[in-house]
């Protein structure tokens, strides 16, 4: 059953299980957060397709995560700085006018329950996620440490291994969409293997670069 979430769009994707620390100047976000405070402390973020987060008007995917705040301080000018912790996965049935702030109808999207992946396959994501973020190093990006310990539970496993890839957020939010945790990894490989391929090439051309002076 759809029910009403207040909304903070952003142009980078949220995944489950993720921590999103956020600075609120705006007027809309600032009684967002007051508000969500005097309750449960959640809201949904969506990723901006197209658009800026500031000013309005921009044009929100219709898949998104519930995010609960952990920490909140208000400073004097009424900013707020807070950090909040990625939950469960929705679609957006419906969006509301955006007075006082963003605010839509949405439904539970739950991945698909009981999936098991094979090692094999996190064995390659893996392998691949330090592939791909060693070139992306060489070519100035950055992107996350590999964890320690990996989480168990397919679903956690797979948003967790999402998180660290050197990808860019039309490939998260693709990633977000997937039904399940082993259909997730499948699509992880293959876009990490598509970028291995264009990390390839940008390095080609610079090491051509070199030659050439």
């Amino acid at each position: 059953m759809s029910f009403e979430a207040a909304m903070f769009p952003l142009g980078s994707v949220l995944l489950p299980g993720t921590l999103l620390p956020l600075h609120i100047f705006e007027d809309r976000y600032r009684a967002l957060v007051s508000d969500v405070l005097e309750r449960d402390g959640q809201f949904g973020v969506t990723f901006i397709a197209r658009g800026h987060e500031v000013g309005g008007g921009e044009e929100r995917t219709p898949v998104g995560v519930m995010a609960t705040i952990v920490e909140a301080s208000r400073f004097e000018d009424g900013r707020w700085a807070i950090g909040a912790l990625a939950g469960r996965r929705f679609r957006v049935s419906g969006w509301l006018p955006d007075e006082p702030y963003p605010r839509a109808m949405i439904d539970w999207w739950d991945d698909a329950p009981g999936e098991s992946i094979p090692a094999e396959l996190v064995s390659r994501s893996l392998d691949l996620i330090t592939t791909v973020g060693e070139m992306a190093s060489e070519l100035g990006y950055s992107s996350p440490p590999t964890p320690d310990s990996l989480p168990s539970d397919p679903v956690d496993l797979s948003y967790l291994l999402t998180s660290i890839a050197p990808l860019g957020p039309s490939d998260r939010f693709d990633l977000l969409c997937a039904q399940g945790a082993s259909q997730r990894l499948v699509l992880l490989e293959q876009k990490l293997q598509d970028q291995q391929i264009l990390f390839g090439a940008q390095l080609a051309m610079e090491g051509g670069e070199d030659i050439g002076r």
